[in-house]
């Protein structure tokens, strides 16, 4: 995807903000559609990321062969199905195979695919498949929860839902006792 159009956007936020009725010239909303231009280049800007920017050559030969966990990873996003909000925690382990990659990177990852336009299923298994083809690891985990606001403000309106997804691939897929472990490491084991 191109880079967002800062123009065209305050063009057609203007032009929304007369559809819904409002008075684009009045006091308060001057300025509404340069913000919310500006807004909307930082909420989809994932779609600009490379992954080897992030990435950066912070991939390290280590002999470590336990499992690294990156817990609570505060994630936004924008439902692609009505252009609200969804947000939450991402929870990501993996277990090495001989590489390491620099912690910082893995919320990285996640804020590179979450800042689209996106579905909670879609943005759980981009961030797992990523890390495993950086790192071909014995396994990687990934467990989003997200609120989303397409259902609570509208539509079902279940203000205290939210959502669960995972992705799991090799030995988390594979093997019961370490899935058990990364979901009681994360605080899931009981709620999933």
């Amino acid at each position: 995807m191109n880079k967002i159009n800062i123009d065209n956007v305050e063009i057609l936020t203007q032009n929304l903000l007369g559809e819904l009725g409002e008075d684009p010239s009045r006091e308060g909303l001057i300025q509404t559609p340069r913000r919310v231009a500006k807004a909307w280049s930082f909420l989809v800007n994932g779609y600009e990321k490379d992954i080897n920017e992030i990435i950066n050559d912070a991939i390290f030969q280590n002999e470590c062969t336990e499992m690294v966990v990156v817990r609570d990873i505060e994630f936004y996003s924008l439902c692609e199905h009505h252009l609200l909000p969804f947000f939450g925690k991402a929870h990501v382990a993996y277990i090495p195979n001989g590489r390491v990659i620099g912690l910082s990177k893995i919320p990285r990852i996640v804020d590179m695919f979450s800042r689209r336009l996106q579905i909670q299923e879609r943005v759980t298994h981009q961030i797992a498949k990523t890390i495993n083809e950086a790192l071909t690891p014995l396994g990687v985990a990934v467990v989003m929860e997200g609120r989303h606001l397409c259902m609570q403000m509208r539509g079902v309106e279940k203000q205290n839902s939210f959502t669960t997804t995972s992705a799991m691939l090799g030995e988390f897929h594979d093997d019961a006792e370490t899935r058990a472990e990364f979901l009681s490491i994360i605080g899931l084991r009981n709620r999933v």
